[in-house]
């Protein structure tokens, strides 16, 4: 892919003045809209620039050095102006990966001993996901999310949140970062409590999980605050991240900690189906959610997400 010089910039999609979602361009806490910029209506939105990521990454990567040299400078907005919605309206499809850190794997173990199964990695198995529903889930950043009314413990979970910029199909694990466009921030909010299991049937049971209770709830998945190309992130598996609930350090982590790779994940996903520019993928979350602490979100919670290189994600529970 084009390489972005030493330019830093982020793509975002924010609500502009006529009402519409938009894409924009984020430079030095100052954004510019990417139609405008560009001079093309398919330009208009994320998605659209993530159908022609190859080209369009190139031309963001030139805009933003232009924005840099000073031209053009005026015309964006101080990004605490605008109102960002999620980087992406909406993903065509969302995975996420289940129990990727090894320390989440073992604090999910002692919570609910149920749960226990080996690392998938260390017996030989590929990453294991689930599909997070898309236009119900996905809200952006200061978002206030609603907690379902079926349950008394909805959890959080910061993940690296990998954007796909060329359709896979049957990639291999050495070219698979080939086609990630880049990254955001996530919270995979998640069900925990019995409500969200059939307790009339045993763990064994495939049946025994209802994984749309669970994973799929309406604003189950924040994202944000921008994506940030992956020309700018040379290694997503050395990437600090951290979340704070109201002000407390909750978790605090880094990406080499994962049990399958980026590219693992990408390339055992497209051995399965094709994964098309704009779709995401949950990378997994580190230990420190709050189903080891026996603490779960509440109405008036307020949560910061950050991980390095792209940003910090703030939203609060309705």
């Amino acid at each position: 892919m084009p390489k972005s010089g030493n330019v830093s910039y982020f793509l975002a999609t924010y609500a502009a003045p006529d009402g519409l979602a938009r894409a924009g361009l984020v430079v030095a806490g100052r954004l510019y809209d990417v139609r405008q910029l560009l001079g093309e209506e398919s330009a208009a939105t994320t998605l659209g620039i993530l159908d022609a990521w190859e080209r369009r990454e190139s031309q963001l990567a030139a805009a933003a050095a232009e924005i840099e040299r000073g031209h053009g400078a005026a015309d964006g907005k101080p990004i605490d102006a605008v109102t960002l919605l999620a980087p992406i309206l909406y993903p065509g499809q969302i995975f996420g990966a289940g129990a990727n850190y090894n320390d989440h794997l073992e604090e999910m173990v002692r919570a609910e001993p149920a749960t226990a199964s080996p690392n998938l990695k260390a017996i030989g198995e590929d990453a294991w996901h689930y599909i997070k529903a898309s236009r119900s889930c996905v809200v952006g950043p200061h978002a206030a999310i609603p907690l379902p009314e079926y349950s008394n413990a909805v959890d959080w979970e910061i993940e690296l949140a990998v954007i796909i910029g060329r359709p896979a199909r049957n990639v291999s694990i050495e070219h698979a970062l080939e086609y990630v466009a880049g990254y955001t921030v996530a919270n995979d909010v998640s069900v925990r409590d019995s409500l969200s299991r059939r307790k009339l049937l045993p763990p064994s049971s495939p049946f025994y999980r209802d994984w749309v209770a669970s994973k799929g709830f309406e604003g189950a998945c924040p994202l944000g605050p921008w994506i940030a190309p992956a020309t700018q992130i040379p290694d997503p598996q050395a990437l600090a991240l951290r979340l704070w609930l109201n002000g407390e350090l909750m978790q605090n982590s880094n990406t080499s900690s994962m049990i399958f790779t980026v590219a693992e994940q990408l390339s055992a996903l497209s051995r399965r189906l094709t994964l098309h520019p704009g779709d995401v993928i949950l990378t997994g979350t580190p230990a420190g959610v709050g189903a080891g602490r026996g603490r779960f979100l509440r109405s008036g919670d307020a949560l910061r997400l950050w991980i390095e290189g792209i940003g910090e994600l703030q939203h609060v529970v309705a």
